[in-house]
């Protein structure tokens, strides 16, 4: 036998191989898919398990080409619905602005005998950062500002309503809750690292940007312990005072661990980053102050920084649930429509919210808005209100942008972690949401052998977070595997 024979036959062997082994893969996927008929018993069974019998579920299953209904349960009664709130924000932020749409932080400015007198007017912008605010000293530098006189830096664009009064007193303290003001920077959170030192030594607190230990108060009433001794940490932050109460243990050698809370005064802070940025540029201010009233710009603008598009910001929002975008998009919203129904910027951004979805088919009994991000309690919302969406966006202009924001199973976002080994993985692309007894998942899932589907699941009343988070998971599989019979 020549060599080329033995090479033919081998060559051919391994594609019988592969294609057996291909052959049994597909058999595998074959076995384990579910008929449509299967699907509502499927599906009950996981909804009437006995931990789910003082739960309830809120289920909405629908194809997107002929919006046929394939499971529905109570999909018209109300829902606290946690994160999916951001669907509604978003879609309308989408609808009401160019994706290309970004937000302008301007300072404007006259010169003097003394100086220069600047204005810095915030308009909301969820992603400015010291970076950015460098770049606008430069762009003083640049024009050749040495001398300030008199800097301003104005917090009125959005109002004083910074907090939501429903949100839980304890959430208001972290980095997930902060305030949502005209002069947001670095999210208006701080990060800091908690490190064990000694044993028998408080633990240290190490902050991200160093220079922000002079400005916090910290009663520091932990330490560091032995190995194998049990480790906790509670950290809790004055309500309205940059003071910080650490409690609890890290055992020694222990890597350090991280941690951030909400700024408590983020137009102060935003001062004194500004103040501070234009020190190390030997820009010399004489006065600075803070003003929550709206002035005509004065002057010319001489520096100005612009956010991301707004398809980014939408993204960011939804893909990793980010609730202080979800806010500042809100206001935007209302800041944006002055004749709203309302009374603050808040107000008339959620009057907004709800006209334009109304005009999209959501009507105003299927919803009740408190929030953007989904913290409050006193939202709420069906889940064919949530598939509706899904299914109306897709018809929009906007279709892209939104699709595009949702997170991708096991992929990216807040779903990077789940739908790991799962039959949904790649091809759903969702909206998280949780809160204590409450966890629910609304987006697109494209099965590989049925039509695409919209859905909405709402899970209120349980008290097993990860009982929850698994039925959605199992609930999720079965549509992945779907095919029709």
């Amino acid at each position: 036998m020549t060599v080329f024979s033995q090479r033919l036959i081998i060559s051919l062997l391994g594609w019988f191989f592969l294609g057996l082994t291909g052959f049994t893969t597909s058999l595998r996927a074959e076995s384990g898919a579910v008929c449509s008929q299967q699907l509502t018993p499927q599906i009950d069974a996981i909804v009437n398990r006995p931990e789910f019998a003082r739960s309830r579920f809120g289920i909405m299953i629908q194809t997107l080409d002929s919006r046929q209904t394939l499971y529905r349960r109570d999909a018209d009664r109300f829902f606290i619905p946690a994160s999916n709130m951001k669907l509604f924000t978003t879609a309308i932020a989408l609808k009401e602005f160019s994706p290309n749409f970004r937000i302008r932080t301007s300072v404007y400015g006259t010169p003097t005998a003394n100086g220069w007198r600047l204005r810095l007017v915030g308009r909301g912008d969820p992603s400015l950062s010291d970076q950015q605010l460098k770049e606008m000293v430069q762009q003083l530098k640049r024009r050749g500002i040495q001398r300030i006189a008199e800097l301003t830096i104005e917090d009125s664009y959005f109002g004083q309503d910074s907090l939501i009064s429903s949100w839980a007193v304890g959430d208001i303290q972290a980095p997930y809750a902060v305030p949502v003001n005209s002069l947001i920077l670095n999210q208006n959170s701080l990060g800091f690292q908690v490190i064990p030192q000694a044993v028998g030594q408080p633990l240290q607190l190490k902050w991200d940007d160093p220079t922000q230990a002079q400005y916090w108060q910290v009663d520091n009433r932990s330490r560091t312990v032995e190995t194998k001794t049990k480790e906790f940490l509670q950290i809790q932050r004055d309500l309205s005072q940059s003071i910080l109460k650490v409690e609890g243990q890290l055992q020694v050698g222990a890597k350090p661990d991280l941690w951030a809370i909400a700024v408590p005064n983020p137009n102060q802070y935003f001062l004194r980053q500004l103040v501070r940025f234009l020190q190390e540029e030997k820009i010399s201010v004489a006065r600075s102050q803070i003003s929550d009233q709206a002035m005509r710009p004065f002057g010319i603008e001489v520096a100005g920084i612009d956010s991301p598009p707004l398809s980014e910001l939408v993204k960011e929002t939804n893909t990793n649930s980010n609730n202080l975008f979800a806010e500042a998009l809100l206001r935007t919203i209302g800041a944006k429509n002055p004749q709203a129904e309302g009374r603050t910027v808040l107000e008339k951004g959620l009057a907004t919210v709800a006209v334009r979805l109304s005009r999209l088919g959501i009507e105003s009994n299927e919803i009740e808005l408190e929030d953007a991000a989904g913290l409050s309690r006193k939202n709420w919302s069906t889940p064919a209100a949530f598939v509706k969406l899904l299914q109306v966006m897709l018809q929009q202009p906007e279709a892209k942008y939104f699709r595009e924001s949702l997170a991708i199973g096991g992929e990216t976002g807040t779903l990077a972690g789940r739908f790991q080994d799962h039959p949904a993985r790649g091809i759903t692309q969702a909206k998280t949401g949780t809160l204590t007894g409450a966890t629910a998942l609304s987006g697109y899932i494209t099965p590989p052998r049925y039509s695409p589907i919209a859905f909405s699941i709402i899970i209120n009343n349980a008290q097993d977070f990860t009982a929850q988070r698994t039925a959605i998971s199992e609930i999720v599989a079965i549509l992945a595997r779907l095919k029709s019979c």
